[in-house]
C-alpha cells in the first residue's frame, strides 16, 4: 500500500484565527494631498469599518503620519465618513509616549510640529520644539513630521544628542502613498542627517516597530499573532506583521499593485493580497 503523503504543517499565521485589526490610513483607507489637508476616501474603506463596529470586532487605525494629535486626526475621519473614534486613532507619537514613559525619560527635544509633540505632553513629558534658545541638557530627541526643518534645527538636535540624548524618530519610510503620488518623508531625511552627522542610533517607534505592533495588539486587547495587518506598503506594514507573527494583508491601491506584491521576497510579501479593503467583507 503506497504511503499517504504527509501533510504540510500551517504556518503560524494560518493557524493564527485575527481577533483584531489594525489598518494602515494613507493608501488603504484614504488618499491624501501632500499637506494632509484633505482626503478622498478609497474603495469599500467606510463599509468595511462599518461593519467591523457592528460586529463588534476590535479595529485601530495607525498611520506613520505624525502631525496631528490623534484626537484632530480621528475628527478628520469621521468627517469623510470613517467611524473611528479618538481612541482608535493611532501615530507613531502614541507608541512613542509609552516606550519614553517607561525609560524614564524626563525632557524631549522635538524636530516637528506641534501635533509630533502632543502625545508626549500628555504623559507629562517636557516637551521643546526648535528653533529654541534652550541649549539644556534632554533625555531624546524625537523626530517627526518636520517640513519647515532647517539648519538650526539640526544642529541643536546634534548638540543633544552628542550630549547623551538618544534618537527616536516616528517613522523611517522614504515615501508614502498620496493623491499627487509617491511624497516624500520628512523624517526620513531629516533622520538620514542627523545620523550622517552623530553617527547615532536611530530607534524607530511607528511602522514597521516591533514597538508599534505590541502597542496596537494592547489597544486591541489582543495577542500579536492575532492581529491582522492591513496595509499598502511592502517595507512598513508586512515587515511588521511578518516579524511579529501577524497576518499581513495587503492592498492594490497605494504603493504597491499586486504584480509588485507578488514579486516581494517573503520577508515583505503579504499572507493574503486584496484589491481594496472592501474585500475584507467577503472573506
Amino acid at each position: 500500500m503506497a504511503s499517504r503523503a504527509k501533510k504540510k504543517a500551517p504556518t503560524r499565521a494560518s493557524r493564527a484565527r485575527i481577533r483584531g485589526y489594525m489598518f494602515d490610513l494613507d493608501g488603504t483607507l484614504v488618499l491624501g494631498d501632500r499637506s494632509g489637508k484633505s482626503y478622498d476616501v478609497l474603495p469599500g474603506a467606510i463599509e468595511t469599518l462599518t461593519s467591523l463596529k457592528q460586529q463588534g470586532i476590535p479595529y485601530v487605525v495607525l498611520t506613520n503620519g505624525s502631525a496631528q494629535p490623534p484626537p484632530a486626526q480621528a475628527a478628520k475621519l469621521r468627517g469623510v465618513g470613517l467611524p473611528v473614534d479618538d481612541a482608535q486613532m493611532m501615530t507613531p507619537s502614541s507608541v512613542t509616549a509609552g516606550v519614553l514613559q517607561r525609560r524614564g525619560v524626563r525632557r524631549v527635544l522635538v524636530l516637528g510640529s506641534t501635533g509630533v509633540g502632543w502625545c508626549l505632553q500628555q504623559v507629562g513629558i517636557e516637551t521643546r520644539f526648535v528653533p529654541d534658545d534652550d541649549h539644556g541638557a534632554y533625555d531624546a530627541v524625537y523626530v517627526g513630521w518636520h517640513p519647515d526643518c532647517g539648519m538650526k534645527d539640526l544642529e541643536m538636535a546634534c548638540n543633544a544628542i552628542w550630549g547623551g540624548a538618544k534618537l527616536y524618530v516616528a517613522s523611517d519610510v522614504p515615501f508614502f502613498a498620496s493623491k499627487q503620488g509617491r511624497t516624500i518623508g520628512y523624517s526620513y531625511a531629516i533622520t538620514a542627517a542627523l545620523r550622517r552627522m552623530t553617527k547615532a542610533p536611530a530607534i524607530i517607534t511607528g511602522k514597521p516597530s516591533q514597538y508599534a505592533l505590541s502597542y496596537l495588539a494592547r489597544q486591541l486587547g489582543v495577542k500579536k499573532s492575532e492581529v491582522g495587518v492591513v496595509g499598502d506598503d511592502p517595507l512598513v506594514e508586512m515587515i511588521m506583521a511578518r516579524r511579529g507573527g501577524a497576518t499581513g494583508i495587503g492592498v492594490c491601491t497605494g504603493t504597491a499593485s499586486r504584480a509588485q506584491w507578488l514579486k516581494q521576497p517573503t520577508s515583505r510579501r503579504p499572507h493574503r493580497i486584496i484589491e481594496n479593503v472592501g474585500e475584507l467583507l467577503r472573506a
